[in-house]
């Protein structure tokens, strides 16, 4: 199995070794490991679908990070039916996204949240 290295900042490394501890796996590599799968799961199960669909798009983020939010949100709004914004703490904030529309837009819209290294959670559910 090839080896490869990664960077991750302490917050994240602490939450792992939890992690570890409480679920019992085996090391760190595995809970990695874990992570990836589910990733590569979800992508799988994303590419899938297609036309026209109803949803609901989770983001938590820092709150220090909305204007990287309202940038995206904007981009998006002939999709976008409800937008409910809250916050978790007096950091965190939770957007709840009803959306309706193209899958290849809202996918779009995914990828621009997951990518811009500044959200905690994306998660799109499909009812």
């Amino acid at each position: 199995m090839p080896i490869i290295s990664i960077s991750l900042n302490d917050v994240i490394l602490k939450e792992i070794d939890q992690l570890q501890n409480t679920q019992g796996y085996s090391g760190r590599s595995e809970i990695i490991r874990a992570g990836v799968r589910l990733l590569l799961s979800e992508s799988k199960d994303l590419e899938k679908i297609s036309g026209h669909i109803n949803s609901l798009l989770f983001v938590i983020h820092n709150q220090e990070d909305e204007d990287t939010v309202s940038h995206i949100k904007h981009q998006f709004e002939d999709i976008t039916t409800t937008q409910i914004h809250s916050h978790l703490d007096k950091h965190k904030c939770l957007e709840i996204f009803i959306l309706q529309g193209d899958t290849k837009k809202i996918k779009e819209m995914i990828r621009q949240f997951q990518t811009s290294r500044k959200m905690d959670i994306v998660k799109l559910i499909i009812p």
